[in-house]
């Protein structure tokens, strides 16, 4: 606790996870550079990945995680270790399948509540960049107070900065990425698109969530290239480049069907019947 108290602290770390993730937001609001988004329309889908997104996975993962480890214990053969919550190999389960199956799940859902507002292809990413954005805002802000609680403001500061350039970014690019998938379905029809869309983000998820947890991996597998403090670095730095090459992805998505006429009409629009035009001085 620093010498302002204990409120004081708690302002400078939500301020220190809410401003990164704000700025992102603008950066890639400014992609889109024809019929930009209203910021209320976009605030309001941010405070929904924040809020909503974020506690309803959280919660849907201690479930399964508990019902995981309830299942291994019933049945304690080996092929059941990985969903036993307190196992290395159930963590591994959490990290790279749960999570990314619960939580681009759960931030797609804010994507869809915002479908009505979109006008053009490119919407989509934007809205999903928000929604994914605030996501990360609020999972940083609460990482940050554990680390804040067991090592002090500055251990809080410090997480909430590294989480600052690679997992809010990465939140927010995997959700625009759905984004993108589901404005096309919505507007070119193929209900496959948002499908895939969603795997592809969950990939992402679960990849940069690999490459977070490389030091992790090596030691489960046992190879002894790298120190741990090596794995470590060498991981935040390619987790930190995956996220930034996937914002900038996202943003190049939207910059590239952000014109008039970028989308077409719904497939399943008709046009409403042309009556034949009648010659007055046929029949005569």
């Amino acid at each position: 606790m620093t010498d302002f108290g204990a409120f004081w602290d708690l302002v400078i770390l939500v301020l220190a996870a809410l401003l990164p993730a704000l700025l992102y937001l603008a950066w890639v609001r400014k992609s889109e550079r024809f019929m930009a988004e209203p910021w209320s329309a976009l605030l309001s889908s941010f405070a929904y990945g924040a809020i909503v997104a974020t506690l309803v996975s959280a919660t849907l993962e201690v479930i399964l995680v508990a019902l995981g480890t309830a299942v291994s214990h019933s049945f304690p053969a080996p092929e059941f270790t990985f969903l036993n919550g307190n196992s290395s190999a159930g963590l591994f389960f959490l990290v790279l399948v749960i999570a990314p199956f619960v939580e681009e799940g759960l931030k797609a859902s804010g994507v869809v509540r915002a479908g009505a507002r979109f006008r053009l292809v490119s919407d989509g990413p934007v809205f999903g960049a928000s929604v994914g954005l605030g996501f990360g805002f609020f999972e940083t802000l609460l990482y940050g107070l554990g680390a804040f609680l067991t090592g002090g403001l500055a251990a809080g500061l410090g997480l909430i900065f590294i989480r600052s350039l690679s997992s809010v970014l990465l939140h927010g690019s995997t959700t625009a990425m759905f984004g993108y998938g589901y404005a096309q379905a919505k507007f070119r029809g193929g209900g496959y698109t948002t499908a895939g869309y969603y795997f592809l983000a969950v990939l992402m998820h679960a990849s940069f969530n690999a490459l977070a947890s490389l030091s992790a991996i090596l030691l489960a597998v046992h190879v002894n290239v790298l120190t741990s403090s090596q794995a470590d670095v060498i991981g935040l730095v390619l987790a930190i480049t995956y996220a930034f090459a996937a914002i900038e992805h996202a943003r190049s998505v939207i910059a590239r069907t952000n014109f008039p006429g970028a989308s077409a009409p719904h497939p399943r629009y008709r046009p409403p019947p042309v009556k034949p035009r009648t010659d007055p001085t046929r029949n005569r």
